[in-house]
Order: structure tokens, then C-alpha cells, then sequence
């Protein structure tokens, strides 16, 4: 089951080192031809003589400037817009509480650059031939911030804890086939499944099933308070909305790692002031969400390394299915069909991405020339408001103000467009927490939002529009026909299988359009250039902190 799991990534992985390991083209030999004249007598005779060189191509090997190995100390300077909202790792889902918790704790499992699901606190794991036992080898010796030994029983509680609905776990829905955690002893957990489930690894990937220490729980230590993980940095000092001191875990499990001192992460509203920043000096490290910010950072011969992944996460227009103004399916379809997304994408972004639909993973996503208004139709979105017997239709669009940058402009231009049609879109802008705090009640007509995306599909999905899903009230939406698709896709295992299930799920999401799916972006990174060792990943993630270096 194992190498199911794996043979895609293999797959891939083999096809790019083929392509890499690919021989240079040897240069043609060059083939001369020299004509000469000799008289004899009165007879002019012409005779050709060939002459062949034979060019034998020298291959010059240039010798590498030798790499500077990985110097210890310092502390990185960084920036980002947005403060974390929050720090209990099995409660937030704003990103820039993940940028954060993933540094402070760790999971079972985690993804590498090229998104495979790799060891982690957990060094191996195998299935039972049915699928429906997981036993995973936990590393020894591996201590939390406060110097409690890691073992099984923290396992064990901290997933028991996502899965109790009085946590209100965000990643709970990713979870709800495990009917019972066994810890045999310290250093092994065995997760017994209702069903086989595909998805199961990548869902621990997330840091919202970190792994958090029982006994500072059960001796009353709040983990949203007490930040208490087993990562590469520890909490040293929170000031809201301005500054987040890291320390580095000298005790961390991953020897020589890491190599900072620590960091200063400062929170700067405004990215245009953390790009000036970085060119003044001030700081070392940018995290940019802005397109327009990160193309002005390459501009004028610029020193600054500017660094692009990407992205998993989408952006969106979701359309509350359960207020009035969009229970009917036309209504939404009208909508879906009014928007013209290469729009929203060239506005919002400057064009720096990609139309997207349900799936961004690159192996599950659709064919969108086959969907539903794969194109802008104005027409049939004027005739199924007729058909859905609507005239002057309002609503309002929350925004938050600082999460993503490009999420007001995206309303702006949607508000446009749907106006072209005689539909009235207001727009309300909320400040982060504010909007988070709405979205996740459900409270809004409609809201422009940028979503978290998984190299599974079933991650990305279930906890959305499976109608037992724990953001379910989020999506406002759900169908008894999208739920058995989902089940199917989680308890299948052969890749191709899959896709045919997903490609189903994601083509009945369309038509029904309680979200218009509107584009994918990039992560980016901007860093002066004595920062060496990190790069971004497609999930937005900065783990390679802990590998990051100064070479000054």
C-alpha cells in the first residue's frame, strides 16, 4: 500500500533526473570541401578533392566555486504583513499563525520541497494489508521546549484532542475515520481506521495535527498560552502586532539544526515598507503575499533574491448557499458565469498565476474547458437570473484587509463586473481577525477569501463539502452525492482511480457554484543575499527556516 502511496512521486522524481542527467548534444563533426584547378596541356581539367576534418569536441569542465559550508549563528530579521491570530496549533487557520506554529512544533510526518510526504517525528510507519491499521516507529529521545520526553501517550492525546468536538480542532474532519489510538509502548502508535484511507498522511502533514505535550495539558497549561512543541524554534517573546521573538531549540532532535540563533519576525502592515526595508538593509527576510510587491523588488538591478513557489492555496468568491439571496442554484450560476476570472487574475495579481479550479494539487486538477462557464458569458448569466425570477439583486462581500493583499482589489474588480449585469455587490473590509472570526461562522453574504491547499485532494475537500466536515458551515454547502464521492476517494488508494473520483467531486462543485474558484498565485520570499539555505514551498510553509543560514 506503501508504494501506491509513493509511486506518483516516484515517478516524477525519476523523470526529472533523467532529464537532468541527460548527456550535453556532442557537436557535428564539420565536413569541408576544397575545389582545385590543374592545367594539363590545353585540357582543363577540374579536379575535386575532399578534405575532412573532423572536429573532436573538447568538453571544458569549469570548476565550482566551492560552497561555503553552513555557518552557525545570528538572528534573521523578518517581516510580514500580518501578525499570527493565535498559537494553539489545533485551533488556528489563519496563515500566518501556520508560518509560525510550524516552526515552534512538529508533526508526525511532514513534505519536502518537492511535496512527498517524508518522516518526521515519526521515522517509519506501515499498513496492515486491508489498509486499515497504521503503525508508525516514533524517534527516541526527542524532548519538548520544557524538557518533557516525547513519547507515544503525546500522540495519542494530541490526536484524541483534534478529534473531540469541544476542541473545535480545525483539521478535525481529516481525522473522523480513526475509531481508536493504541500506544503500545513509548515509542510506537498504532491508529486503527474505520475504512483505508489515502489521505490520511498528507492530512499530518498540516500543523494543525501537531503534536502537543500531554502532560503540560494535564497539568493545566493552556497550549494557546504555553507554547509548548518539540520544533527547531522556541517562543521566547510575543508582543502582538509588532514583534515575535523565536529562540533556537538547542535541544532539537535534527543534530546541528538550527543553525540560527533565532528570529525576529517584525509584523509591518504595509509590504511596500518591507520591501523598503529590505533595500535599506534593515531586514533580512520578507515574506510577500503581494504580486506587485515582489515583481518591484527584482526591479532596477536589485541585489535582493527573490524567490517564487507555486502556490497550493486559491483564491475565491464563496457564495453562502444558506442566505436567501443565493438558495437558488441559477443565482449562483449566474454569478459564476458573470465573472470573467483571467479578469480578476490580471487585475488583482498582474497576471502572476493561473485559473484554478476545485483541486490545485498539479496531478488532480480539472480540465477546465470542460466545466461550466468555463468562460465569461454574460448572456446566460442575465438569462438564469430571468429564469430564477430575480431583479435588482444585492449583496455584500467581506475582504480582509491585510490577508491576502490582493483580496480587496479582487472585490473591487468582481463588484465591477457582476454590476455589468445589474447585480449590486457592496464590499465590506474587515480587519483580519474580524474576518476570520465571521468566516468561520458562516456569517457573510459572500466572502473573497484565499484558502490552504494540500497535495491531496482529500485533505483539501473533505473538512469543506463532506456534510459531516468541520468547515462544512464554512462552505455553506453540501450534496448525499458529493459526500459518497468523497468517501470513495478517500478509500481509494490507486492514483487513477482517484483522479476519476475527484474529477467528478470537483465537476459537480462547478455546476452547483456555491464558490466561483477563481485563481492560483505564488509563495514568495524576498531575502537580501547572504541569506543562504532557505526556499519556499508550494504549501506556503517556511520549515527550511531551521536549514537557513548567514553568510556574513
Amino acid at each position: 500500500m506503501k508504494r501506491l502511496f509513493t509511486l506518483l512521486s516516484l515517478v516524477i522524481v525519476l523523470s526529472m533526473l533523467l532529464a537532468a542527467c541527460a548527456p550535453a548534444a556532442t557537436p557535428t563533426p564539420e565536413k569541408i570541401t576544397v575545389k582545385e584547378t590543374v592545367q594539363v596541356k590545353e585540357t582543363v581539367q577540374v579536379k575535386e578533392t575532399v578534405k575532412e576534418t573532423v572536429q573532436v569536441p573538447v568538453v571544458v569542465t569549469a570548476t565550482a566555486a566551492p560552497t561555503a559550508a553552513p555557518k552557525k549563528g545570528g538572528v534573521l530579521i523578518a517581516a510580514r504583513a500580518a501578525d499570527a491570530t493565535g498559537l494553539d496549533p489545533h485551533k488556528q487557520t489563519a496563515f500566518a499563525s501556520f508560518r509560525v506554529m510550524e516552526l515552534l512544533f512538529d508533526t508526525l510526518v511532514t513534505l519536502d520541497k518537492n511535496m512527498n510526504v517524508v518522516p518526521s517525528l515519526a521515522e517509519s510507519w506501515k499498513y496492515s494489508e486491508d489498509g486499515k491499521t497504521l503503525t508508525m516507529a516514533l524517534r527516541k529521545n526527542v524532548k519538548f521546549h520544557n524538557g518533557d520526553v516525547f513519547t507515544s501517550a503525546d500522540v495519542k492525546f494530541s490526536f484524541e484532542r483534534i478529534l473531540d468536538e469541544k476542541t473545535a480542532a480545525a483539521a478535525r474532519s481529516n481525522f473522523t475515520g480513526i475509531t481508536s489510538i493504541e500506544a503500545p509502548d513509548a515509542n510506537t502508535v498504532v491508529f486503527k481506521l474505520k475504512d483505508a484511507n489515502a489521505a490520511l498522511l498528507a492530512s499530518m502533514t498540516t500543523a494543525n495535527a501537531s503534536i502537543i505535550s500531554k502532560k503540560l495539558v494535564d497539568g493545566g497549561g493552556d497550549p494557546g498560552k504555553t507554547v509548548v512543541g518539540t520544533g527547531p524554534f522556541k517562543l521566547n517573546k510575543w508582543d502582538p502586532d509588532k514583534t515575535l521573538l523565536l529562540d533556537a531549540n538547542k535541544d532539537y532532535w535534527v543534530t546541528g539544526l538550527p543553525y540560527l540563533d533565532g528570529i525576529e519576525f517584525r509584523t509591518i502592515p504595509d509590504e511596500a515598507s518591507i520591501l523598503a526595508g529590505l533595500r535599506a538593509g534593515t531586514l533580512d527576510w520578507g515574506l510577500i503575499n503581494d504580486p506587485r510587491v515582489a515583481i518591484t523588488a527584482g526591479a532596477s538591478n536589485s541585489k535582493l533574491v527573490i524567490q517564487r513557489a507555486t502556490a497550493l492555496a486559491y483564491h475565491v468568491l464563496q457564495l453562502n448557499a444558506t442566505r436567501p439571496v443565493f438558495k437558488d442554484q441559477k443565482v449562483r450560476q449566474a454569478l459564476s458565469c458573470a465573472i470573467d476570472r483571467q479578469q480578476v487574475l490580471d487585475t488583482a495579481s498582474l497576471g502572476e498565476g493561473a485559473l484554478t479550479g476545485p483541486a490545485t494539487p498539479p496531478y488532480y486538477q480539472l480540465d477546465l474547458s470542460t466545466t461550466f462557464c468555463a468562460k465569461k458569458d454574460a448572456a446566460k448569466a442575465k438569462q438564469l437570473l430571468t429564469d430564477a425570477g430575480v431583479k435588482d439583486m444585492s449583496f455584500t462581500i467581506i475582504a480582509a484587509s491585510s490577508e491576502p493583499p490582493t483580496a480587496m482589489a479582487e472585490a473591487q474588480n468582481i463588484q465591477s463586473q457582476l454590476k455589468a449585469i445589474g447585480v449590486t455587490a457592496k464590499i465590506e473590509s474587515l480587519e483580519l481577525g474580524v474576518y476570520v472570526d465571521r468566516w468561520l461562522k458562516g456569517d457573510f453574504d459572500a466572502a473573497v477569501a484565499l484558502n490552504g491547499g494540500n497535495p491531496d485532494p482529500g485533505v483539501m475537500f473533505n473538512r469543506y463539502w463532506m456534510s459531516t466536515g468541520n468547515l462544512n458551515k464554512v462552505a455553506a454547502f453540501s450534496s448525499p452525492d458529493i459526500d459518497k464521492l468523497l468517501a470513495d476517494g478517500m478509500a481509494t488508494v490507486d492514483p487513477v482511480a482517484r483522479k476519476k473520483i475527484y474529477d467528478q467531486v470537483q465537476t459537480k462543485l462547478i455546476e452547483s457554484a456555491p464558490w466561483v474558484w477563481l485563481y492560483v498565485g505564488y509563495e514568495y520570499r524576498v531575502t537580501q543575499s547572504y541569506v543562504k539555505g532557505f526556499y519556499p514551498l508550494s504549501n506556503g510553509a517556511n520549515t527550511s527556516l531551521k536549514e537557513t543560514w548567514l553568510s556574513k
